[in-house]
């Protein structure tokens, strides 16, 4: 099985119709058979995502409930390091690429995997891009939406 990391812009693209994109949803497509790859981070931007969007009545119980039940679905293998590794990882390529660090763990897991990435992340995929990082392309150019 091929690896993939998608972090979580093209997750809740899942989950929110205002967010839906051409690109995430062929990023879903293309994840049949893969293992997707996920920094420790991702289970709790994703739970933020889905509590804000429900705060600010964007979405509601069911579309929660078909969104994990989506999620659950997948192969996610959590790449989870210690602390120290973590930051050791993170902070130069955040610094470098001018990323926070929540963005600079997805590009980490996918140096550190030899994974493609999935992003919708303007930023994270020119940073990717720039460490030599293939960024997952299911269609050509990027024209979302």
């Amino acid at each position: 099985m091929k690896e993939i990391v998608i972090d979580a812009s093209v997750a809740l693209a899942w989950c929110f119709p205002d967010e839906k994109s051409v690109y995430a949803e062929r990023v879903l497509e293309a994840l049949e058979g893969r293992v997707v790859l996920v920094p420790a981070i991702w289970a709790l931007e994703i739970a933020n995502g889905l509590l804000v969007g429900e705060r600010r009545k964007r979405i509601e119980q069911p579309d929660i409930l078909r969104f994990t039940n989506l999620l659950e679905a997948l192969t996610v293998r959590e790449v989870a390091l210690p602390a120290h590794a973590t930051i050791e990882g993170v902070l130069p390529l955040a610094r470098e690429y001018k990323l926070s660090a929540y963005d600079a763990s997805y590009l980490d897991v996918a140096i550190r995997s030899g994974a493609e990435l999935a992003t919708a992340d303007d930023g994270l995929e020119k940073a990717a891009r720039a460490a030599g990082v293939p960024v997952m392309a299911v269609r050509a150019g990027r024209g979302r939406r």
